[in-house]
């Protein structure tokens, strides 16, 4: 992967695309990264969106994707669009040579988001995908426990997300549908507890589950979704993934081995060793479980940005790179086309 030479001294060249309700915390993060990067373009279709959009005060705001795609300079680009547009934006940028970081979930299926990840793969640019909740640090911290193995082998692991969204959340044109979003709970909201729930036990070898539409929510897609995951060890986690809990509460991990246990709930992770001994890490941070989706800090989404443009300057794959991110999708997929059949998935 070829590296721009002032990329090494200079501020990264940056362009953003989209500018809707989930370009909040990017847009911050932005600010707090001036002297790493100088965003140039920000890009929307709806002009009245992008003229009141708080885009930093470095970037041109335009409705042409044409003026990101020629723009030399330009050196990577955040897509913060639906779901739906994600591959055929990447296609292009990537064709540019413009490195790219995707908010989250790659596509909408996990044929098109594998599409993804090779076009980027195949024209040579890196792929990161907003994922955020593995650069945590108190998530950090217990992927250094696993992978020390301080919690011996996993025996078993729960991962829940209760989390509340009204019915004006899915009153949006789109939202919570198959054609735009890919689906309901499982892929908007419970994928960042479900990606780092794979990252720290790897792919399971089965999954068994059932996903339904409560009576709280009018949507296409599901609120409500419970799973099984069988590891090729013997060991199991459970899954459940609901946006019709009120109030919302904070999601949780828990993860069983032959040496101790821990609990990550909403940053704060707490864990017991057999030895008597015990360690605390992280602290409570609000996640947007609740009615506000967006009532959450920035500081991760900053993790991540931070992480994409070190990997730029100097040449080495995203922290959250797009191939790691198929995981979740992967089980996403596995979960409903369960849940249709009634039979469990082998991955």
């Amino acid at each position: 992967m070829a590296v721009l030479p002032d990329t090494l001294s200079g501020r990264l060249r940056l362009a953003v695309i989209g500018a809707g309700l989930g370009s909040g915390p990017h847009f911050k993060s932005l600010q707090d990264l001036t002297g790493e990067a100088e965003v140039v373009w920000v890009h929307a279709r709806d002009a009245t969106r992008l003229a009141t959009a708080p885009v930093p005060h470095s970037a041109t705001r335009t409705t042409r994707l044409e003026d990101i795609l020629e723009d030399a300079s330009v050196q990577a680009v955040l897509v913060l669009t639906p779901p739906n547009t994600h591959l055929a934006l990447v296609q292009r940028l990537a064709q540019a040579g413009k490195h790219v970081l995707v908010e989250k979930p790659l596509e909408i299926n996990l044929a098109r988001a594998q599409t993804l990840v090779q076009v980027c793969e195949d024209h040579g640019v890196l792929l990161a995908v907003m994922l955020q909740h593995r650069l945590r640090p108190a998530a950090a911290r217990l992927r250094a426990l696993l992978d020390d193995g301080e919690l011996g082998q996993l025996v078993s692991a729960s991962a829940s997300v209760r989390w509340w969204r009204p019915q004006s959340y899915y009153d949006e044109p789109g939202r919570g549908t198959l054609a735009r979003d890919g689906g309901g709970v499982l892929i908007t909201q419970a994928i960042h507890t479900l990606d780092l729930l794979l990252a720290c036990t790897g792919l399971p070898m089965r999954v068994m589950g059932l996903a339904s539409t409560s009576p709280v929510h009018t949507l296409e897609g599901e609120d409500c979704a419970c799973a099984l995951l069988h590891f090729a060890n013997g060991a199991m986690a459970t899954l459940l993934a609901t946006t019709a809990a009120y109030p919302g509460f904070p999601e949780r991990l828990e993860l069983n081995g032959t040496l101790g246990s821990a609990s990550l709930e909403a940053g704060l992770l707490q864990v017991a060793f057999m030895n008597g001994q015990s360690l605390s890490a992280g602290g409570q941070q609000d996640s947007g479980g609740g009615a506000d989706p967006m009532a959450f800090d920035h500081g991760a989404h900053r993790t991540v940005i931070k992480d994409f443009i070190d990997a730029v300057r100097q040449g080495r794959e995203p922290a959250v790179n797009g191939r790691s991110a198929l995981a979740a999708q992967q089980v996403i997929g596995a979960i409903m086309a369960s849940s249709q059949s009634g039979r469990p998935v082998t991955l």
